[in-house]
């Protein structure tokens, strides 16, 4: 049977690392959380989106968001656009698959809400026409993405940009800063809900 101990640890320790060092951008991250924050102050939405991986993050930001993350509490409003098959499908097979987020966004999203647009290398198409569509209408722009933030770093008004190539490594460090934010927003908004968790 192999060993796969030396493997782990080497994956362990790198993974590590990323996060020490996505650290550093925790002034940005700051600013995010206080957009999100904004907007579900004054009645605004959170509209998430990726592809594959990211399409999962979005989700999860999506479900902490109006299910919880620790507490108790009323739900938020918060919609993954990555989730709906008929949309998705029939979307990609009339207009295109760069138009999957763009459409719903459009649909969806009002001036106030917050668009977080999810590319670990800040390329997809088709988040990147989510991203611009959402400027457009007025929507405050989240990017989290890694590899020096490709195009989506100039449609975001905040950008966090995970200093690594390694989609893995990038992966791991934006849900792990969708928790952190998640944590922030149960506990500015509903203090003294009480833990249902650790």
């Amino acid at each position: 049977m192999p060993d796969f101990k030396k493997t782990i640890v080497e994956q362990l320790k790198d993974g590590a690392k990323v996060l020490t060092a996505t650290a550093k951008l925790a002034p940005e991250m700051d600013r995010a959380a206080a957009a999100l924050l904004h907007s579900l102050l004054n009645g605004g939405k959170v509209l998430s989106f990726g592809n594959g991986g990211s399409s999962c993050d979005a989700q999860n930001f999506a479900d902490e968001l109006t299910g919880r993350y620790r507490r108790n509490r009323p739900p938020l409003p918060a919609l993954a656009l990555t989730t709906n098959q008929g949309d998705l499908t029939s979307i990609a097979n009339d207009f295109g698959f760069e138009f999957v987020f763009e459409r719903p966004l459009r649909a969806h999203g009002r001036p106030g809400d917050v668009a977080v647009a999810i590319s670990t290398s800040g390329k997809s198409k088709n988040v990147l026409k989510a991203a611009a569509a959402a400027r457009e209408m007025g929507l405050t722009v989240i990017g989290l993405t890694g590899r020096g933030g490709g195009k989506l770093k100039a449609l975001c008004d905040h950008c966090v940009c995970v200093p690594s190539d390694s989609t893995a490594r990038i992966q791991e460090a934006h849900i792990t800063v969708i928790q952190i934010w998640c944590g922030i927003l149960e506990d500015e908004l509903f203090p003294n809900a009480p833990l249902a968790h650790g």
